[in-house]
């Protein structure tokens, strides 16, 4: 068993209540974005062209396990959950080109502060500024703000993007994560979404390790199930895109691997 990520024992196997992981998680990639934690999810290569307009700090701090944007568009308006330091968002902000959007969401205030730091000279670098950063969960892009609006509005998108994040968000909520990602897309609108995947099931007793959970593990949804989920909500044409071969983790038996989900939304 390889297992960089864990740092304590499991649970009592008796327990039968699941831990909330938000704290761990947020606690965890607080301190990721003050130094680069290379157990974070898998590394993976991006267009070297285009990280080149991109400050190293956000790219050193940058945490994913694929690279989803390589299915965004010219001229798309891409949400991306779970943008952290906004590496992602950049590169797609360079694929749309001025005529398309990036918008990133994430509730990290320290990787935000990275972001928004970084913004002017990104745009600077590409030429032009199409992108913008808002603070919020990925689960709640339906949340009312001041002005009497949800985050991101219905039908806004033509792409909703994330890289390694929905193992993120605790069982409880990925119904509400589900419905808000089919709620802000366009008629056949897309999802590109690489993220950790296992095998089988990840027993209760396994889920209460909250290191496993910040280190996107725990949290992985079945192999299957990802692929039913997304087909249950109205998307066709989903599939692995990208699949990786070899598992990035083996845990109690569990392979855990990256994959790339794509798909689009039926009319």
């Amino acid at each position: 068993m390889s297992n960089c990520c864990s740092n304590s024992s499991n649970p009592n196997k008796d327990d039968q209540v699941e831990i909330d992981q938000t704290k761990a998680v947020d606690a965890r990639y607080r301190a990721a974005a003050h130094a680069k934690e290379p157990c974070l999810c898998s590394p993976i290569e991006f267009d070297t062209k285009l990280l080149k307009a991109i400050p190293d700090e956000v790219i050193d701090k940058d945490y994913g396990c694929g690279d989803p944007t390589k299915w965004v568009r010219l001229n798309d308006d891409i949400l991306d959950l779970g943008s952290g330091t906004g590496k992602n968002a950049f590169i797609c902000a360079q694929i749309v080109g001025k005529n398309g959007s990036v918008i990133g969401v994430d509730r990290n205030t320290t990787m935000l502060e990275i972001a928004n730091n970084a913004s002017e000279l990104v745009a600077q670098n590409i030429g032009y500024k199409n992108f913008s950063f808002k603070k919020g969960s990925i689960e709640d892009t339906n949340a009312i703000q001041e002005d009497g609006k949800p985050l991101i509005p219905d039908s806004s998108v033509d792409v909703v993007l994330s890289n390694c994040v929905l193992n993120l968000v605790n069982y409880s909520s990925r119904k509400i994560l589900l419905e808000n990602i089919k709620r802000v897309l366009k008629p056949k609108g897309r999802v590109t979404i690489s993220d950790i995947i296992s095998n089988f099931e990840v027993p209760l007793s396994l889920r209460n390790n909250p290191d496993l959970w910040s280190g996107c593990i725990r949290g992985a949804w079945q192999e299957d199930l990802f692929l039913r989920d997304f087909k249950n909500l109205g998307f066709k044409e989903v599939k692995f895109a990208e699949y990786s071969k070899n598992p990035w983790k083996t845990i109690d038996g569990i392979e855990f691997r990256s994959v790339t989900l794509t798909g689009i939304l039926c009319d």
